[in-house]
């Protein structure tokens, strides 16, 4: 890899420092507070991002303009959706478009599968999943996830204690995507850095272009090898997938590499704390998994809905519409809340409590209709994988108390604990 040119830094560069530096924004009861306040008024709202409460709303000042804060989603007007029944609309609709990605998303990660509409997302697709088979899934678990989970455990296994943002939620699943792609053990430190480089390109344009630049000549040059000598890895897949004498460019195949970094490593890296310091806080469910693995799903589960580790996504409308009695118009914006879509009380019962034992319901947090996240069973199967290794390997496991910083869940557009500091044995 030292062909490769790497973004400036320093050499003592902390990628967690850079993640947990990410988690501004409200906490759980004003954010989820925010969006009860608008869904009592209305399941779809106008907002206005100029500070100033819009006209006729109901609902005063504070929430709207916080609101109008969280979105950065296309030109006026916005609207976001505050329901669940709203968000499934928008999302399922063919009149609803991918494409306002594109200004926002190409010039980093290439043109991708989150800009794409039918028909060319459905063949872009239907090519990537030839990667996702059941056989690679099971693969992935017993000669990746869990060597990986277990490795990091035997760190800190013996010491009583540890920060399990630091030593096991952030490295692993950005490991896990990179035994996937058959990197190099060696250039993984690097490849780590990168991601969190171009995660960055908001507030650091020069860094994240860098970041960008150079993981499309490493994955370039990674792509010719694999065509020439294919293994069992997922770029050699999908350098060789074909349906119907479709294939995929070079451009194509690092345009989805590049988004597996925030789609593939960081979603699960929050969504795992979150899950995580949801049972910690309720021991009595986390005891009650313990003893019964049967558990284990509708645990995951409550996890996804109850803090999405991803708040929102957009859609433009390309015809005029109307979402659950809101006019819409052709080319406006709409910001989907999949974190107020999965508090929605006429759905659930109580949706801001963590219950592992709630009547089991479809949430949203992997989205829905046909960008539903195509990594969704992966994350689900590095969640159990992870869970159980902590369950059988550390008895009594619970939050530090004394601990200088105590786990919160923050973030805006990406929510999780920076830190989850335990004690066990």
């Amino acid at each position: 890899m030292s062909d490769v040119k790497e973004p400036g830094g320093p050499d003592d560069y902390d990628p967690l420092a850079v993640f947990q530096a990410m988690a501004a924004g409200p906490s759980s009861e004003e954010l989820y507070g925010r969006f009860a306040l608008c869904r009592a008024e209305a399941p779809v709202h106008e907002l206005i991002r100029s500070g100033d409460t819009q006209e006729g709303s109901s609902v005063k000042g504070d929430a709207l303009d916080d609101m109008a804060e969280l979105v950065g989603w296309g030109p006026d007007p916005t609207f976001m959706t505050m329901s669940f029944e709203a968000a499934q609309k928008v999302l399922g609709s063919p009149n609803m478009s991918s494409s306002g990605y594109y200004e926002r998303v190409s010039p980093v990660f290439g043109h991708s599968m989150i800009e794409m509409d039918e028909p060319e997302h459905k063949e872009y697709r239907s090519l990537i999943a030839q990667a996702f088979t059941r056989k690679a899934m099971e693969e992935w678990e017993s000669d990746l996830a869990r060597p990986l989970v277990n490795g990091h455990i035997d760190t800190f296994a013996e010491r009583g204690r540890a920060d399990l943002v630091r030593e096991l939620t952030f490295p692993y699943p950005i490991e896990v995507i990179g035994g996937m792609l058959g990197l190099p053990p060696e250039d993984l430190d690097q490849y780590r850095r990168w991601a969190v480089e171009l995660l960055e390109i908001i507030g650091d344009m020069e860094l994240g272009f860098a970041a960008s630049l150079s993981l499309a000549a490493y994955f370039g040059r990674l792509i010719s090898e694999r065509r020439v000598d294919p293994r069992n890895d997922l770029i050699s897949v999908i350098a060789h997938a074909d349906k119907d004498g479709l294939k995929l460019s070079d451009d194509e195949i690092i345009a989805f590499l590049r988004l597996l970094l925030p789609a593939g490593a960081e979603t699960t890296t929050r969504s795992l704390g979150n899950l995580i310091l949801g049972l910690l806080m309720h021991p009595d469910q986390l005891e009650a998994l313990r003893s019964d693995r049967s558990l284990m799903f509708p645990a995951i589960e409550e996890g996804l809905r109850w803090e999405t580790s991803l708040v929102s996504v957009g859609r433009t409308p390309k015809l005029d519409t109307e979402i659950c009695g809101t006019g819409i118009p052709g080319g406006s914006s709409v910001t989907v809340s999949l974190g107020a879509a999965n508090r929605d009380e006429t759905r659930w019962e109580e949706p801001d409590k963590f219950d592992i034992f709630r009547e089991r319901k479809a949430h949203i947090a992997f989205g829905y209709g046909p960008h539903t996240c195509i990594g969704m069973h992966l994350a689900r199967m590095e969640t159990q994988v992870a869970l159980t290794a902590l369950l059988d390997r550390l008895p009594n496991l619970r939050l530090d108390v004394d601990a200088e910083v105590q786990p919160k869940i923050l973030g805006q557009g990406l929510r999780s604990p920076t830190h989850l500091p335990v004690l066990f044995g």
